[in-house]
This record gives C-alpha cells, sequence and structure tokens, in this order.
C-alpha cells in the first residue's frame, strides 16, 4: 500500500515498510500515515485517501480530539513496549526499596539506608492498577520475586498470575489491601487523577507508588503532600503531571522519591519496532479484517 510518514519519517521504520512492499507516497496519494507528532502536527483536514493512522504510542489520549475529526481508522502500539516498561517498572521499584537514593559515597549513613530498605519477598502485595498487556507482562515477571498480586481492570474480569482482580470501579477496596501500588491505567475522565489525596490517606503508610502509565494519573500536589506527611513511604516515577518535571519541583529533592525521565519506552525501541508492527496492521487492513490494536475512540484507548 502507499504510506506517509510524518512529522518525523524514521529510517528504522521506513526500511521496514519497503521491505515489506510498501510504497512510501506523499500524503496526498497516501492510504496509510503513519503518524509520530503530537496534536498540533497532525495534518488537517486528513486526505480522503487516508483510511488507516497508524501512531507509535500506547497512550493516545493527546491526540482524541484529533481522532474525532477524522473518518480513518487508528492503530496504537499497545503491546510493543511491555517488556521495556515491565522491567522498568520492577527497575523502579527495587530502586525505592533498597533505599538507593539514599546511598551516598560514605559508609556512614548505612543505618538510614537500612533503616528505609523492604523487600519485595517478605509477604508484601503489589496492586497493578491497569492489567492490560504491560500489566500482564508484569505480572509474569514480578513471579519471580513471590509478591501476592492483585489486579485492576476496568471489568474485574479475573487476570491470568495475579491473586485477585478488581474492577476500577472498585478501586477503593484495593487501596488499603496493597503495600505497592504501579500505575499502568489508560488515561481517561475515569482514571484522570486516581491517585489523589483520598487514594493516599487510605494507603498503608509504607507504601510506595510506581507510575509508568501516564503523568495525570497521579495527582501531583496531593502526591507531595502524602509524601511530605508521611501518608505513604516514597514513589518512584517514569511520567509526571507536568512533564518535564520543572527544575526545583519538591519531588527532586525528596530522598524517598526516584524519577526516571519518561525513559521506560526509549526512541531507539520504539523506531525499530513501530515499522514491524504497522506492516502487520496493514496486512490486516487491506484484507479487510479487524486491527490488533485499534483505537476506540470513544472509550479513549
Amino acid at each position: 500500500m502507499k504510506y506517509a510518514m510524518l512529522p518525523t519519517p524514521w529510517e528504522e521504520t521506513l526500511h521496514a515498510l519497503d521491505a515489506a512492499g510498501h510504497e512510501r507516497v506523499a500524503l496526498d496519494d497516501a492510504e496509510v500515515l503513519i503518524f509520530n507528532g503530537g496534536p498540533d502536527d497532525f495534518p488537517q483536514p486528513l486526505p480522503p485517501s487516508v483510511g488507516l493512522v497508524q501512531v507509535p504510542f500506547a497512550g493516545v489520549d493527546h491526540l482524541l480530539d484529533v481522532m474525532r475529526d477524522t473518518t480513518a481508522r487508528w492503530s496504537n502500539a499497545a503491546g510493543l513496549y511491555d517488556a521495556t516498561v515491565a522491567e522498568s517498572t520492577i527497575g523502579l521499584l527495587l530502586a525505592q526499596l533498597h533505599a538507593h537514593k539514599r546511598v551516598g559515597t560514605s559508609w556512614s549513613n548505612r543505618a538510614d539506608v537500612e533503616a528505609h530498605t523492604s523487600f519485595l519477598f517478605e509477604d508484601k502485595t503489589v496492586a497493578v492498577v491497569g492489567a492490560g498487556g504491560i500489566g500482564k507482562r508484569l505480572i509474569r515477571m514480578l513471579a519471580g520475586f513471590g509478591p501476592r498480586i492483585i489486579a485492576v481492570n476496568r471489568s474485574g474480569s479475573p487476570v491470568e498470575g495475579a491473586d485477585e482482580t478488581f474492577a476500577t470501579a472498585d478501586i477503593e477496596r484495593v487501596w488499603p489491601a496493597a503495600d505497592y501500588f504501579v500505575a499502568l491505567a489508560p488515561l481517561t475522565e475515569q482514571t484522570h487523577q486516581l491517585f489523589d489525596a483520598a487514594a493516599f490517606r487510605a494507603m498503608p503508610d509504607h507504601a510506595v507508588v510506581i507510575n509508568v502509565g501516564r503523568g495525570p494519573l497521579v495527582d501531583t500536589e496531593a502526591l507531595v503532600e502524602a509524601l511530605r506527611e508521611g501518608q505513604i513511604a516514597g514513589a518512584g516515577l517514569d511520567v509526571t503531571d507536568p512533564e518535564p518535571l520543572p527544575d526545583g519541583h519538591p519531588l527532586w529533592e525528596m530522598p524517598n522519591v526516584v524519577i526516571t525521565p519518561h525513559l521506560a519506552n526509549p526512541p531507539y525501541s520504539v523506531r525499530r519496532r513501530i515499522g514491524v508492527h504497522t506492516v502487520g496492521v496493514i496486512e490486516r487492513f487491506a484484507a479487510g479484517e479487524a486491527l490488533p490494536t485499534e483505537v476506540n475512540i470513544e472509550a479513549g484507548y
């Protein structure tokens, strides 16, 4: 099929499509658009020849308004980053539990580090809030550490590997029931600031919150307050609200907060994988079949 890639062509992606026999053309002649920009970069109006738009993002909340203005089918990148994000989650969780930020350049702070160290295998419970593809991969990775797992998804349907599953609507039952919480839910009206002041108050005071999903899943002001007041013990963040997190923000200075600058799905991995993924999506699209990662615009993901 004829395709265009905007606003930034990625060589790795182009190579995968060209190798599969697809032809790169100008947007006006394209049947497929691979779009890797933000809302302000999107070509409007979209040429009527474009029936499919593929994006290299798992979360598409920032593009929903654009999507509603088109008649094309949209495909996201759900599943492409399951392994990298799940591994990054474990890295943040262990860094927080093992008090890595408190480790200095002297042996003399050993007592402080030891006082703030805990372990996953010590009869702990991890709540995976958003047990989709990444969450399920994380649950499999966590199995080797031996914690009890609570999964949270939209429907409450059982999740393989989880000891218990709750629907998002019943999230209040989860806050007091776990030790560590991982935010992985898609960002929707229902999940915006799901981790709010009330949630932090309901958690045990040794709780640790990890956000590798979307920044606005967590109420940042409420998080800062909860950490300052000792309502929870710590946080590990790969995404923040606002993002980037400004220099001088209180979260940067807190000894019980570990932050990585949105690195859980690194760009080199995105560029390499999205081309192969798009080839498979195009095959389904051309055959008139259901797309494996088609966006449900009304649901928001």
